[in-house]
């Protein structure tokens, strides 16, 4: 389970935890989170890996999260996805997450084994979601946040059905990707939706 063993270790007072959502998708933006809380004694064992929760549980330990901690959202768009890749486009949005804290923390533990272009010293930890309480908070508010973006995309771009699957690969958005084509918010560079692309060249 998360704890504040790996925040402690850093030997810092001021610590977040980042994590990023999206990754896999084929369309809608990577968006990350940075969580810092403001001592390390809080003792919820509801956090945790943000995959492992109901969609409703998840939206009511974001809201807890935001009300005890300080939160950055950092956000990279289907369109520098595919001008950076998915893997640098990530990293740039933890970026710009750990940037947007309303104050600047001393260490950031990265989710993964790569770290952003930060200035203050960064420690990776894989699988960080399952044993750092700040990253698994990240991953919360990042994945809420998400979900509420692809919801609004969903009513934007309603033939794709962004509300059900969040852009994910799923049997009922291939199939309306190939009836529709795609809309501005999927990322060209991933296979499927270059597939279609070609196809209609």
């Amino acid at each position: 389970m998360p704890d504040f063993t790996r925040e402690t270790a850093c030997g810092a007072a001021q610590v977040c935890g980042v994590d990023e959502a999206g990754r896999g998708p084929l369309a809608g933006p990577v968006v990350a989170a940075a969580v810092m809380f403001p001592d390390f004694t809080l003792s919820d064992a509801r956090i945790h890996d943000s995959k492992k929760l109901s969609a409703k549980l998840r939206a009511e330990l974001a809201a807890h999260i935001r009300s005890v901690a300080h939160v950055g959202i950092g956000i990279s768009s289907a369109e520098e996805i595919d001008a950076i890749n998915i893997l640098q486009a990530s990293l740039l949005a933890m970026k710009r997450a750990v940037e947007a804290l309303p104050s600047a923390p001393e260490h950031a533990l990265i989710d993964g084994n790569q770290r952003p272009a930060l200035t203050i010293p960064c420690t990776t930890l894989v699988k960080g979601d399952a044993i750092s309480m700040s990253v698994a908070a990240a991953s919360i508010i990042a994945k809420v946040t998400r979900d509420d973006i692809m919801a609004s995309l969903a009513a934007r771009y309603p033939v794709y059905g962004f509300e059900k699957h969040s852009g994910y690969g799923t049997a009922a958005h291939l199939s309306a990707l190939h009836t529709y084509g795609p809309c501005p918010e999927h990322r060209r560079s991933f296979a499927p939706v270059k597939t279609v692309l070609n196809r209609a060249a």
